[in-house]
């Protein structure tokens, strides 16, 4: 009995099953969401009511276009990827700094022909590849200068995003950073020292106005409910018009005039307004599938290289979407980030498929190894 030679071969091996349902059933679900959420909004601007959604739709196929070839594409050929991909993603954060389209006071878009690209999406897998090469060898860990030169390409995207402003797109990738680093074996002393130095400078200096106040914001919305406050109340007030079973799929009041945004930052409340609690919870039930199936292909992986890009992918976009359902909800001051899969965004959507694309070689792999040790095994 022969099996293939070619280590990297992956082509003919099946992926993970449960984690690619439930990344398709958030995709559809997301689909279904931007056009109930957008299609009002559309018709006040005098535009197709399917403008958005369209605009979606190409997202995902150039996103599952993505997924297919990574799929395929051996993770461990990423590593030489690595570094031009970051070169890649600070040169086109600078050109936002340079040409950048602004919208709502913030500076996060470059337009390429008809396209609209957001680059700190692209930060997020660029911060996973440049962290698992750099710690799946034990050796960096103990050696600081290699630790400052593993992180200095991050601090230098996390400074460009921080200046757009995204401190939503900082906070995600920081977490991001630091969760990798501790699954290496890195010291928790060490990112506690680090949190005690960035946190007051943060707060001190660091914070812009509308910041700042959005945790006062957070912790007395009635304070200002036609203000500051208005966001959050409103999307409150949506989660208790929906009830257990909700008013029905389109039928949302909220998203007709009182709540912004309902089809980017706070699509959750429309998905909570028209399915109920019961919709809620099959996004929260997806979100820990894929967090459960991420774990489990981390864990099977034979190679630290492996294990950190599979616990890396999954942590952010897994925390990007709890992060979203936990300030629609007001458990967190609000930070403007968008859910993975189901807002609208283009950048964002093809950006986490091809996240899973990844995670879904990694898992290929895991099967090529138990199916080729059985077979040398039974030889």
């Amino acid at each position: 009995m022969s099996y293939p030679n070619n280590q990297y071969s992956t082509q003919n091996m099946q992926s993970d099953r449960p984690l690619l349902i439930a990344v398709v059933f958030l995709v559809i679900i997301g689909l279904m969401a931007i056009f109930s959420a957008s299609a009002p909004k559309c018709v006040e601007m005098g535009v197709s009511p399917l403008r958005f959604l369209i605009q979606q739709v190409l997202g995902v196929i150039v996103g599952f276009i993505g997924l297919k070839f990574l799929s395929n594409f051996h993770y461990k050929k990423l590593i030489m990827y690595t570094v031009p991909f970051a070169i890649f993603v600070i040169i086109m954060l600078i050109l936002v700094k340079v040409a950048g389209v602004t919208v709502n006071g913030a500076q996060r878009w470059i337009n390429i022909g008809p396209m609209s690209l957001q680059p700190s999406e692209f930060a997020k897998p660029a911060v996973v590849l440049l962290l698992a090469a750099a710690f799946c060898k034990d050796t960096v860990l103990m050696d600081n200068n290699k630790i400052v030169m593993a992180f200095l390409p991050i601090l230098i995207m996390v400074g460009l995003i921080f200046m757009q402003p995204n401190l939503s797109m900082v906070i995600l990738l920081m977490a991001t950073a630091v969760a990798i680093y501790l699954c290496a074996g890195g010291s928790f002393q060490l990112i506690l020292m680090g949190g005690a130095m960035m946190i007051p400078l943060l707060l001190l200096k660091g914070l812009k106005g509308y910041q700042s106040s959005r945790i006062t914001t957070w912790l007395h919305p009635e304070a200002d409910p036609l203000g500051a406050g208005y966001n959050i109340i409103q999307s409150l007030v949506a989660f208790a018009s929906g009830g257990l079973y909700g008013v029905g799929y389109g039928s949302s009041k909220q998203k007709l005039a009182w709540l912004p945004e309902s089809h980017t930052d706070f699509i959750y409340a429309v998905i909570g307004e028209e399915h109920g609690f019961i919709g809620c919870l099959l996004i929260i039930c997806l979100f820990w599938t894929i967090l459960q199936r991420g774990f489990v292909i981390a864990n099977k992986c034979q190679d630290m290289y492996g294990k950190l890009l599979a616990l890396g992918l999954t942590f952010s976009i897994c925390f990007q979407g709890f992060l979203n359902m936990w300030v629609a909800s007001s458990f967190v001051p609000a930070t403007g980030v968008p859910m993975p899969f189901i807002s609208y965004g283009g950048s964002s959507v093809m950006v986490s498929l091809w996240m899973i694309g990844i995670l879904l070689n990694i898992s290929k792999d895991n099967v090529k190894r138990v199916r080729f040790g059985n077979v040398r095994n039974f030889q």
